[in-house]
C-alpha cells in the first residue's frame, strides 16, 4: 500500500498505528495527520530509536496493511 493512500485514509489507519506504537497519543496522531515524516519524528521522540530503525518499522507496518 502506498503512503498517499495511508495519508488519505489516516483516520482509518490511526487504530493500527496506535496498536503498533502505543506510546503515541490520539492528539499526536491527529497532528501527524498521515504525514510520514511527522510520524517518524514522533516515534523517534517517544521510543528513543534511530531514524533508520523507525523507517524500517514503518516500512514493515506498511507492508502488513495489504
Amino acid at each position: 500500500m502506498n503512503w498517499d493512500r495511508i495519508e488519505g485514509n489516516w483516520k482509518q489507519f490511526k487504530g493500527s498505528v496506535k496498536e503498533k506504537w502505543g506510546k503515541l497519543t490520539d492528539d499526536e496522531l491527529d497532528v501527524i495527520a498521515g504525514k510520514r515524516d511527522q510520524l517518524v519524528g514522533k516515534i523517534q521522540e517517544s521510543y528513543g530509536v534511530s531514524k533508520d530503525e523507525v523507517e524500517k518499522q514503518i516500512s514493515d507496518w506498511q507492508k502488513q496493511l495489504k
